[in-house]
């Protein structure tokens, strides 16, 4: 099992602890493997005609939610081999409405987003279970914000932990 301990106050702008702090314990692999395995049955009970659900006018649709999730979760898979292999340059910010608006989640069935869920997730899991123990403090910029590769990959987890109960919260 591979702890990486949770990131220190300076590893990460304030509101990125939002999602970090959703994160339990130390070991944010485990958690990364956990939501992988807990995400069918998740976002698999919810139904084709469930998702198309919004909760209020002009919020996102449980779809577009999930597509949400996997966007910016290959956004911090970038950042966080980005971080680890020690590149320099800061990276650009995400527009998480420019990604959504473009998206079409809508259109697509959300079995096709949980498998895409579940093929980005595989792929978050193979590079953090590669990262050499010196990686994960390793430090870069991204939307102008100071980060390690340890808090981003527990922004990762939080961010989709985030979205899980907000869909528990306001959509079922």
């Amino acid at each position: 099992m591979q702890i990486v301990g949770r990131p220190a106050a300076d590893e990460a702008a304030p509101y990125y602890f939002t999602y970090i702090d959703r994160v339990p314990g130390d070991d944010v692999v485990a958690v990364l493997a956990e939501q992988l395995e807990q995400a069918p049955g998740f976002w698999g009970a919810i139904g084709e005609e469930k998702s198309r659900h919004r909760y209020a006018p002009g919020k996102w649709s449980i779809r577009e939610a999930l597509g949400h999730v996997n966007d910016t979760e290959r956004v911090f898979q970038f950042r966080t081999f980005w971080f680890a292999r020690g590149f320099e340059p800061p990276l650009p910010s995400f527009d998480q409405d420019t990604a959504a608006a473009t998206a079409l989640a809508d259109e697509r069935p959300l079995a096709s987003l949980l498998e895409e869920f579940l093929a980005i997730r595989r792929g978050t899991l193979a590079l953090v279970r590669s990262l050499a123990p010196g990686a994960w403090s390793r430090r870069g910029t991204a939307s102008g914000n100071p980060f390690t590769a340890r808090a981003v990959a527990f922004a990762t987890a939080g961010h989709a932990a985030h979205h899980v109960a907000l869909v528990k919260e306001r959509y079922l």
